[in-house]
């Protein structure tokens, strides 16, 4: 391999590759901590679903029989990159992993699984792995606002950058050097890809994309470490990720709150949770729906019309699902997502599975609407803004408006809400008894503390 030039090096690579749990501030530990807990309940959730289960199917044809990964919910082991293709998938799929606004990426669901189980075959401390998943944020979320807007109108963000986030994190646990990071990354950003052209038919793309990326970042890491190299410039060479797939992108983005000695900005900390079982975008104008009910002591029937005043990205991915056919569709119909919320008072995993379809449902959500807002739209993503206009049954019209959805960092989930949500997500999903899954719901809040990240979790917790 070729002497490291520091002056080649990225930036954002050399800090990644530095990254001690002793450098990151107390509140972003504590962050970092509960977005793992967080993102525990997603992929309980998911771990047995249809589609899941097709790639996991897969997962076990191709990977050894056993090996030291859990595939989490099945008490089974296989290789590493085996593992995070199968957990990964399960993660995206109750649509309640975290989420940053700004990126407009799911950082969750691309970094612990293969963060888990690079650190389960090594064996390494709860420390060192969850310095690797702050790492994985911390890269992920930057190439995320480097993309920008017009890279989310096609692409699946989550997917692209995830293999940038997960190249990241497995990176810092195989003690990369800041060149090999960014060769890693150069890797990575190559094998980026995820389109989302899946949700005109309600395709089970989302799942391949997360279990992709996952994969894809831990091949990019390993094969770094063996020496082997990828393309320098990735992000902003004349045929790299930013040539390829933006027309706005902001190099500015990747260094942003990078100092000469460590971040000055800590990206994870802003990372929001999902409280809605939806699209995030569903989320500003539900909150915005359940304000006005609640104040004017509404019940579903008094409401002739909803008119949701959002930003572009919104339309770009809701739009095209008119008459959603699945229940993984219909989190992505803002009208249904309204009409169960105005049903039921939230658009949880069980009102999706029983009601999505149900008339009263249906008639409700024609009677949804969207349109482009200015302010809302001017915002974003920075700033996720919820307005309705409500039309109701006596003739008046009434106006909500939510600045911070419930899960934004200024409206962030209790610990006893990150627990609660995670414990109902692990049932829904059915995988583990409520008594495994209290169990390790409790245990890895302290999993900053653990000496050893191998049999922590998986089937010598109870699986």
């Amino acid at each position: 391999m070729t002497q490291e030039t520091p002056a080649t090096i990225h930036p954002l690579a050399r800090l990644a590759a530095a990254l001690q749990w002793d450098d990151v501030p107390a509140p972003v530990q504590a962050r970092a901590v509960e977005l793992c807990v967080d993102w525990f309940g997603s992929v309980l959730a998911g771990c047995r679903a249809r589609p899941v289960a097709s790639i996991r199917r897969f997962v076990r044809m191709q990977g050894p029989p056993r090996g030291p990964s859990q595939l989490i919910g099945h008490g089974v082991g296989s290789s590493p990159m085996m593992a995070a293709l199968a957990n990964a998938a399960a993660s995206h799929f109750a649509e309640q992993d975290d989420v940053h606004n700004g990126a407009v990426f799911h950082p969750a669901a691309v970094v612990f699984p293969p963060a888990l189980a690079v650190a389960q075959a090594l064996d390494v401390s709860g420390a060192e792995f969850m310095a690797a998943c702050v790492a994985g944020y911390e890269v992920g979320i930057r190439v995320g606002e480097f993309l920008g807007r017009s890279h989310y109108k096609v692409f699946h963000t989550t997917a692209t950058a995830g293999t940038l986030a997960a190249a990241a994190a497995v990176g810092r646990l195989l003690h990369l050097t800041p060149e090999q990071m960014q060769h890693a990354f150069g890797s990575a950003g190559t094998q980026s890809a995820g389109l989302w052209e899946f949700l005109r038919t309600g395709a089970d793309s989302k799942q391949l994309h997360t279990a992709h990326a996952a994969a894809a970042g831990l091949m990019a890491a390993y094969l770094a470490e063996d020496g082997f190299t990828g393309a320098q410039d990735i992000f902003t060479g004349p045929q790299g990720m930013a040539a390829g797939m933006s027309t706005d992108a902001d190099p500015a983005r990747l260094i942003d709150g990078l100092g000469d000695k460590g971040f000055t900005r800590w990206a994870t900390a802003e990372t929001s949770f999902k409280w809605h079982a939806s699209c995030r975008h569903t989320h500003p104008a539900a909150d915005a729906l359940l304000q006005v009910m609640q104040a004017h002591g509404l019940g579903a029937a008094d409401l002739v019309q909803v008119t949701c005043h959002v930003h572009q990205g919104a339309l770009d991915v809701l739009g095209p699902v008119v008459a959603p056919t699945t229940v993984h569709q219909s989190k992505f119909s803002m009208g249904t997502v309204l009409a169960l919320v105005a049903r039921f008072g939230q658009a949880g995993l069980v009102e999706f599975e029983s009601e999505y379809l149900a008339p009263e449902t249906v008639a409700l959500r024609e009677r949804v609407r969207m349109v482009l807002d200015p302010e809302v739209d001017a915002a974003y993503p920075a700033r996720w803004i919820g307005k309705v206009t409500v039309q109701v049954a006596d003739g008046r019209s009434l106006q909500g408006r939510v600045d911070e959805p419930k899960g934004d960092p200024g409206n962030t989930l209790s610990r006893d809400e990150i627990t609660a949500k995670a414990l109902r997500l692990a049932a829904y999903g059915g995988a583990v008894s409520a008594t495994a899954a209290q169990a390790a719901v409790a245990r890895l809040w302290e999993v900053a503390d653990w000496p050893r990240m191998s049999g922590l979790l998986g089937s010598r917790q109870g699986e």
